[in-house]
Order: structure tokens, then C-alpha cells, then sequence
């Protein structure tokens, strides 16, 4: 298939008319909602940019396409479509046309070589769903102090939404996996401008691949993939980093040797023992580092802007997102006296362990002055959030307890 990029211009089509499409206050508010953390230069930069099909984003690079969901779509539990995240390693990426499209299944350790289109992969597989979160291994990476190389993310490098597909495990087994099989590989449609950029392939161990949750997905939030997070089939590993949910997937390779390249190693690495409590990937570690994997324990306050004033009296409402790498969340607390004491938050409907959920706590403060409001999560395994930050060279997993400041008048 001839490569050509569909989003070519797609930062041009932003007019003013887009920007009148959002929410009210939203277009003025977003860049503000940029953490005052991040690298400098980012949020001065920051513009919204409507692709085809979504709503303004906030632009952290044209080639290749990454742009972030603003705030204010995070306030739910799903993330809209035309509000998801736009995460491309590479800048080539086609328009793939359904009735071309195919999924090949094959590798060393395949006991034979398939292929499947669209109509034959839904009408030989169980379909399940899954909400589940997809985020980018890097979200926050702009609020490391000292700041490291990378797309500077703020908080808005994730979604959660409600996947559609069939189990990969199932595809597999139609394949055949032979005994010594350790990783399951993966390639995707796109690919580099220029001959000598490294192909983005990953793998993930085949226990991994094998997971009753681990899916090829073809819709989210019950529509067909956008064009922009890889239509028209991705793969969905829930409660991994986003790194390895291949869009536009068309090569699937079972390994009895442990995957290479750019992608694998020296790329998505974090230093050996840093992350005690991270999912292993054995058949990829070295003694000095080890890829990424899960998401760690998090949380998000979209209700209140650092810096907000209200009146004395007046009922201030603490709200947001928590998630984790699936274990589920078990509690939420909030303090708004600088973490001197915590109180519980009500945690809202349960979609499931990998996905968003809610939390909310009212107060209503009584004396004039600066509040410091804090929330931080904690998962089912006790996991919580750091209060200072776990630096790494590559800035991935920053899950740093907010800091929010309210002048109470």
C-alpha cells in the first residue's frame, strides 16, 4: 500500500470557526489549563488545532502528529472520540482503506501463517468490550524539573474509552503457538518519511499477548476507530503504556527470540529497580534498564484551576479522575491544608480496573487566605502516589500528588 499522510494540512484546517465549536470559555482557557511546570517555551506555544473529526487539541508537534486533550474533556469518565489524544511516532502514515486492509499472523513460532480481513475477523471471533485507559508513556513528561528531551506533554496524553474487538489471544490460538514462543510482535501501517527511520515495532511476553484482556479492537465508544488513533484496527494491552497499542495494525509476529530495534531498546527504557512494583518484561530487561510497562497509580483534579479564588463560605468542589495500571482504585483522599490531613473523596460508578474513575469532595472554607488542595490515589494493591517526583532520563511515569492553590476572599 502506497503511504501518504492523511493529516497533510490538518493543522491548517483550524479557523476560527473551530475554535467557536468548543465548549464556552474553552478556547480561552486552555492555554492556561497548561500546568505552569511545563518546559519553557510550552505553554506559551501551546495552540488548538482542530484535525478531521476532532474538536481543537492542543498542538505539541505537527511531524509527526501529537496533540493533547484539553482538560475540559477529561471531566468524565469517557473521553470522547473527537476528543481523544493523537499520539505518531512516525510522520508517514497512510489512509487505510477498509476493503484493503488485512491482518497477517505468522512468525517462528506460529504453527501456520494467516490472514484476515475486517469481515473475517469479526465473524470468526467472540466480540468483547473493555474500557480501558490509553496513555501515553510520556503524559506529563513537560513537568519534570530538570526538564528532559521528548514531546512535552501536559496532562492530556491519555483517554478512557470503551473498546470494542476481539481477544488477541484468539487470533493466536487460530494461528497456532508453538512451544518457545516468549514475545508476540507487532507492526503497523505507517512508517518513516525518510528510508533510514527505524520502523515503529514493538512486542510485548506472550503471557502478555495471551491475556483474557489483551484485544485487537476495531471500535471505540461504539463507532469505527478514528482515522487519527488508528483506524481501522489497533491493538488494546489494558493497563500498559500506550506505546504498545499498535494503530493501524497489520503485521502480527510470534517470537521465540526476544524483539529488536530502535523501539524496543534504547527506546521506552527506565533505569533497572527504579520502578520496583512496574510488570516485569524479562525476555527485554538488562541489568541497567528495563522497558516500561504499566501505568502507575494517578490522579487528576479537572474541577478547579491553580489559583482559583472564591468567597468565604462558598462550597468549592474537588473533582476529577483517578487510574492505574488495572489493579482498579481503592480510594481517593484529599487534603486542602497542605497535607497536614486527608479525607476520603466519594469515588464514582466503577467502569472497571483499567479504566478512569471518578472522585469528588466538597468543602467549604471559612477563613480567608491561600488553601492548598491536594489529592492523591491510592490502587488496590496499596500502590499511591509520590509526593515528590521519581525522576527517570526518558520522563515517563510522573504521578507527583497536585499541587492547587485557592484564595479564598
Amino acid at each position: 500500500m502506497k503511504k501518504r499522510d492523511f493529516l497533510a494540512g490538518a493543522g491548517g484546517s483550524l479557523a476560527a470557526g473551530a475554535l467557536g465549536a468548543l465548549a464556552p470559555g474553552l478556547a480561552r482557557a486552555a492555554a492556561p489549563w497548561q500546568p505552569e511546570e511545563l518546559a519553557e517555551g510550552t505553554v506559551d506555544s501551546a495552540t488548538l488545532e482542530a484535525l478531521p473529526g476532532k474538536v481543537p487539541l492542543i498542538k505539541r508537534s505537527y511531524r509527526p502528529t501529537n496533540y493533547e486533550t484539553p482538560i475540559d474533556y477529561l471531566r468524565t469518565a469517557i473521553t470522547p472520540n473527537n476528543a481523544f489524544f493523537v499520539r505518531w511516532h512516525l510522520s508517514g502514515i497512510p489512509e487505510v482503506k477498509l476493503r484493503d486492509w488485512r491482518l497477517k499472523v505468522g512468525g517462528e513460532a506460529a504453527g501456520k501463517a494467516l490472514e484476515f480481513d475486517m469481515a473475517t475477523l469479526r465473524r470468526e471471533f467472540e466480540q468483547v468490550e473493555l474500557v480501558a485507559v490509553c496513555q501515553c508513556s510520556g503524559n506529563r513528561r513537560g513537568m519534570f524539573q530538570p526538564h528532559v528531551a521528548g514531546v512535552e506533554w501536559g496532562v492530556g496524553a491519555m483517554g478512557n474509552a470503551r473498546w470494542t474487538g476481539v481477544r488477541l489471544r484468539d487470533v493466536l490460538d487460530k494461528a497456532g503457538v508453538k512451544g518457545g514462543a516468549i514475545e508476540v510482535a507487532f507492526n503497523g501501517a505507517d512508517g518513516g518519511v525518510f528510508p533510514a527511520t527505524p520502523d515503529f515495532v514493538k512486542s510485548i511476553p506472550v503471557d502478555k499477548a495471551r491475556d483474557e484482556h489483551t484485544m485487537i479492537a476495531f471500535e471505540m465508544n461504539g463507532k469505527p476507530l478514528p482515522a487519527a488513533n488508528g483506524f481501522p484496527a489497533r491493538l488494546i494491552v489494558p493497563g500498559w503504556t500506550g506505546t504498545y497499542w499498535m494503530k493501524q495494525l497489520t503485521d502480527l509476529d510470534i517470537r521465540t527470540k526476544p524483539q529488536g530495534g530502535f523501539w524496543m531498546n534504547p527506546a521506552y527504557r527506565v533505569p533497572a529497580g527504579r520502578f520496583p512494583n512496574a510488570d516485569a518484561f524479562a525476555t527485554q530487561a538488562t541489568p541497567a534498564n528495563t522497558p516500561i510497562t504499566d501505568i502507575v497509580v494517578n490522579s487528576l483534579v479537572t474541577s478547579i484551576r491553580d489559583g482559583e479564588r472564591v468567597h468565604r463560605g462558598q462550597a468549592v468542589e474537588v473533582a476529577g479522575i483517578a487510574w492505574d495500571g488495572g489493579r482498579g482504585i481503592r480510594e481517593v483522599q484529599v487534603s486542602v491544608d497542605a497535607g497536614r490531613s486527608w479525607q476520603p473523596a466519594k469515588l464514582g460508578h466503577d467502569y472497571g480496573p483499567y479504566s478512569f474513575r471518578q472522585y469528588s469532595y466538597r468543602f467549604r472554607p471559612e477563613k480567608e487566605g491561600v488553601y492548598l488542595v491536594m489529592v492523591k490515589a491510592t490502587n488496590a494493591r496499596g500502590d499511591t502516589q509520590t509526593m515528590s517526583l521519581v525522576h527517570n532520563p526518558a520522563g515517563y511515569h510522573h504521578n507527583v500528588v497536585e499541587r492547587i492553590q485557592v484564595e479564598v476572599v
